[in-house]
C-alpha cells in the first residue's frame, strides 16, 4: 500500500497539489456512492427472506450506510492524496466525528427498529389488553431512555476528540466533588423525572391506554415521554403532567389489573315502588343491552332517606367507556320504565293544604324524579 501511495504521488508530482487532492477526494467521494449503491441492493436481496428485524434494520440504516461507506472511501482518499499535515488532521478529525456520528446513528437505529417488531406482536385495540399495555410502556420508556444514553455518550465522545474538551474534562475530574453538587442541584428536577421514569417502567402504577382520573379529569394515557405523561381526557383535550407527579400525587387507575369496570347507577324512588320488579326490569335492560359483559348486575336497596329509598343498579362492562354509556342506557330505560308502569312511585313531597268544608285536611302531593 505505501509503494502504491508513493507510486502515486510520483506519477503525478508535475500536477498542482490542491487539483490533485480535490480529484482524490472527488473520486473517492463517488466511488463510496457506487459502493454503497450495489452494497444496499445486495443486502436487500439477501435479506429479503429474512424475518422482519433484518429487512427494517437494511430498509432504515441506508442513509448512515452511506455515511459510513463514504467516511471510509474518503479517509483512504485522503491517504493517498498529498495534502499538508494541517489539511489531513482537519479531514481526519472530520471523517472521526462522522465514523462516531455514524456508530450512534445506527445503534438508535437498530434500538428502534427492535422495539418495533417486539411490540407487533401486543394489540392495544385488543378487548383485554391488559398484557399488551404493560408491555408497550416497559418498552418505550426503556426505549426513550437507552436513546437519550446513546445520543449523550455520541455527543460526549464527539466533543472528547478536540483537545481543549480533553482538558476541560481532566480538570473536571479534579473538582468532581464540587461540580457534581452543583451540576445535582442545578438538574434535580431533570433527575427527579429521569428516575421517576425507570419506577414507573418497573413498578407500572400507569400504563399506556389506562383509564385514570387525576386533577378531577377522566382520560386515557395516550403517551408516555422520558420527562412527561400525556392523558388524552374525555373531551379531546391534552393534559401533561410530569412523570414524577405520579410518584408523589395519589390518582385513580380504573384498569390497573383489568380493563373490566362496575358501573354503579343510584335512583331513589318512593316506598310505594315493587323493589322486585325494578330488580328483574334491570336483568332485562342488561341482557338487552350489547354493552353489558355479562358478569355483574345487581339491584340494592342501600338507603332509606326521609321521603324517598335509595336504590343502588350494579352493572359491568368490557372497558371504561363501555361502562359509562351502559350507565347512561341504563339510567334512561329505568326512569322510563318507572314514568310508564309505577308513576306513583317516583319521590314525592307531601304537604298539608287547608281544611275543607267538612274540617278535613287536604294533602296536597308534589311529586319530583331524583336520580343519579
Amino acid at each position: 500500500m505505501e509503494q502504491f501511495i508513493q507510486e502515486f504521488r510520483n506519477d503525478t508530482a508535475w500536477l498542482p497539489g490542491w487539483l490533485v487532492s480535490m480529484g482524490v477526494l472527488a473520486a473517492a467521494f463517488l466511488i463510496g456512492l457506487a459502493i454503497q449503491r450495489f452494497g444496499f441492493r445486495f443486502l436487500t436481496r439477501l435479506v429479503e427472506n429474512k424475518d422482519l428485524f433484518w429487512r427494517s434494520l437494511v430498509s432504515r440504516t441506508r442513509r448512515p450506510m452511506r455515511l459510513a461507506i463514504l467516511t471510509w472511501t474518503l479517509s483512504f482518499g485522503a491517504t493517498i492524496a498529498p495534502l499538508t499535515e494541517t489539511q489531513a488532521d482537519v479531514i481526519r478529525h472530520l471523517l472521526l466525528l462522522c465514523f462516531i456520528i455514524v456508530v450512534g446513528w445506527m445503534a438508535k437505529i437498530a434500538l428502534h427498529v427492535w422495539m418495533i417488531v417486539y411490540l407487533r406482536r401486543f394489540k392495544l385495540d385488543a378487548e383485554d389488553n391488559l398484557l399488551a399495555r404493560a408491555h408497550v410502556t416497559q418498552s418505550r420508556i426503556a426505549e426513550r431512555i437507552a436513546s437519550s444514553m446513546i445520543v449523550a455518550i455520541t455527543i460526549a465522545a464527539m466533543l472528547m476528540t478536540f483537545p481543549a474538551v480533553q482538558q476541560y474534562g481532566v480538570s473536571l475530574l479534579a473538582s468532581a466533588g464540587v461540580a457534581g453538587i452543583v451540576l445535582g442541584l442545578a438538574l434535580q428536577p431533570v433527575l427527579k423525572n429521569i428516575f421517576a421514569g425507570i419506577q414507573l417502567a418497573i413498578t407500572q402504577p400507569i400504563r399506556i391506554d389506562d383509564a385514570l382520573i387525576v386533577e378531577g379529569e377522566w382520560g386515557n394515557v395516550e403517551e408516555i415521554t422520558s420527562t412527561y405523561v400525556v392523558v388524552k381526557l374525555w373531551d379531546w383535550r391534552r393534559m401533561i403532567l410530569p412523570l414524577s407527579y405520579f410518584i408523589e400525587n395519589p390518582f385513580q387507575n380504573w384498569t390497573r389489573e383489568s380493563s373490566a369496570l362496575i358501573g354503579t347507577v343510584m335512583i331513589y324512588l318512593d316506598y310505594s315502588v315493587p323493589v322486585a320488579v325494578v330488580r328483574r326490569k334491570v336483568e332485562e335492560i342488561a341482557a338487552a343491552s350489547k354493552l353489558w359483559d355479562k358478569r355483574v348486575v345487581a339491584v340494592q336497596v342501600t338507603d332509606f332517606k326521609e321521603n324517598v329509598m335509595e336504590i343502588r343498579i350494579l352493572v359491568s362492562a368490557s372497558n371504561a367507556p363501555k361502562t359509562f354509556d351502559l350507565r347512561c342506557e341504563m339510567r334512561e330505560k329505568i326512569i322510563d320504565f318507572i314514568q310508564r308502569d309505577y308513576p306513583e312511585s317516583l319521590p314525592r313531597v307531601r304537604a298539608e293544604g287547608p281544611a275543607n268544608a267538612n274540617g278535613a285536611v287536604v294533602a296536597q302531593t308534589v311529586r319530583q324524579a331524583s336520580l343519579s
